[in-house]
């Protein structure tokens, strides 16, 4: 056994001395569900801690053990665990008659679909359950109105866990593979993969593929690939070529969306999608997505259109608990806007640069991403990358693969060195 496993092992001794009931509840898991959990990403070896209460910035765990909580709900939680004015909303309207599944549509529907068109834009909106159901659905439309099969999404990026996209998210000496077993070979070679604030990439792949590719979907805000935001110049990029090879431009808003500001980060930029999608703040805690774009391509699958693309909805589709929550929530933050964004910018800034301090004391060198830009000033996101080399700056997901750390320098240029 090396130094590294003796600390490994020693660290995980401690943590479990620490939260008991995590290990007993880790024990029992077993014997019930497949890896001890429904969400790969929640868990974590020797063993997950287990709430038992969530308020504000604190989740108590199994063993009354209060944490303070960076992750909120996948950064869905933009006014913490439980917030009176959503848990209070939900209150009122259980005991009065409504918020579980009807199967019948309502009122509130409409409401929110106008409150949406007045913060995010879009003509036509339709709701679903995932933010992987909203980008699968968005691909599906973006296809049907080109006529064309050709998907490109950025090398790192992630679109959720729908077939359509799940290739080039994790780095294994490059981007160009599948992510799972199950889907055909001709499937993921109709995705191409871009480079992350790379234009001249951008603009040889659309160079070689433009008049075959249906839709261009990336994230102008990078959520997995490692919390960093888009240039001015890479978006401009997209948004020409976009319209130059009529390639649909989606933007995935699933954690950008009301994050930095009371609606979408694309009007920061100046830039305007053809179909945009949000998820996470937007659902206020509850299941809930939404599609939102262009009507000539959100109409293809209405009845007009002859419902050529089958995004119908399920069972829960604009849930009412969820339709309920994420009014709400949406409602307050436009009400509270200038209050609410640049404190959240200020500790979002506190935290990654104490959370650097912190192991610069220890002597390990990381980096905290998620900083704002010239158009996004206040953030509130972080991600920790280390081991990390004096002098990288992180713009593009490659930057963040330990593989690559070592080579992925940007001190000057805008653009990620070629090859990278």
């Amino acid at each position: 056994m090396n130094d590294n496993d003796r600390l490994l092992e020693d660290l995980g001794r401690r943590y479990l001395e620490a939260y008991p009931h995590a290990g007993r509840e880790w024990d029992r898991a077993a014997d019930s569900l497949i890896g001890g959990g429904s969400h790969t990403l929640r868990l974590f070896s020797p063993a997950p801690f287990r709430i038992g209460e969530s308020r504000g910035a604190l989740v108590t765990d199994g063993d009354g053990q209060e944490i303070l909580d960076f992750w909120q709900g996948h950064y869905t939680n933009i006014l913490g665990h439980n917030p009176p004015v959503i848990t209070e909303a939900l209150t009122k309207g259980f005991e009065a008659g409504y918020g579980l599944q009807s199967g019948i549509v309502d009122s509130l529907q409409i409401d929110f679909a106008e409150l949406l068109q007045r913060q995010i834009g879009g003509e036509r909106i339709r709701f679903t359950t995932s933010g992987a159901l909203a980008n699968q659905y968005a691909i599906m439309l973006a296809r049907a109105f080109t006529n064309r099969s050709l998907i490109l999404k950025i090398g790192g990026g992630w679109q959720g866990a729908q077939a359509l996209t799940l290739k080039g998210v994790s780095f294994r000496d490059g981007y160009d593979h599948a992510e799972t077993e199950g889907l055909s070979q001709d499937m993921m070679d109709r995705v191409l993969l871009a480079r992350y604030n790379d234009p001249a990439n951008l603009e040889e792949l659309f160079r070689q593929h433009g008049d075959e590719i249906a839709c261009f979907i990336l994230e102008p805000w990078m959520g997995m690939g490692g919390f960093m935001a888009a240039t001015v110049e890479y978006l401009r990029t997209a948004r020409e070529l976009t319209s130059h090879y009529g390639t649909v431009l989606i933007f995935d808003e699933i954690i950008s969306g009301f994050r930095f500001r009371a609606g979408g980060v694309h009007t920061l930029y100046g830039i305007e999608p053809e179909l945009s999608t949000y998820a996470k703040i937007v659902g206020g805690g509850m299941p809930l997505a939404v599609v939102c774009g262009r009507e000539e391509i959100m109409r293809l699958c209405g009845p007009e259109a002859g419902r050529r693309v089958k995004f119908d909805g399920g069972t829960f589709s604009a849930h009412p608990a969820a339709l309920l929550a994420g009014f709400t929530t949406v409602e307050y933050l436009a009400a509270h806007e200038d209050e609410i964004y640049p404190e959240l910018g200020r500790l979002g800034e506190k935290m990654r640069r104490g959370v650097e301090e912190v192991f610069s004391r220890a002597g390990i060198p990381v980096i905290c991403t998620g900083d704002g830009n010239e158009v996004v000033p206040d953030s509130s996101v972080g991600m920790l990358h280390f081991p990390v080399d004096e002098g990288l700056e992180i713009i593009s997901p490659e930057h963040v693969s330990r593989r690559a750390l070592h080579r992925a320098y940007r001190r000057t240029s805008a653009v990620a060195p070629p090859g990278v």
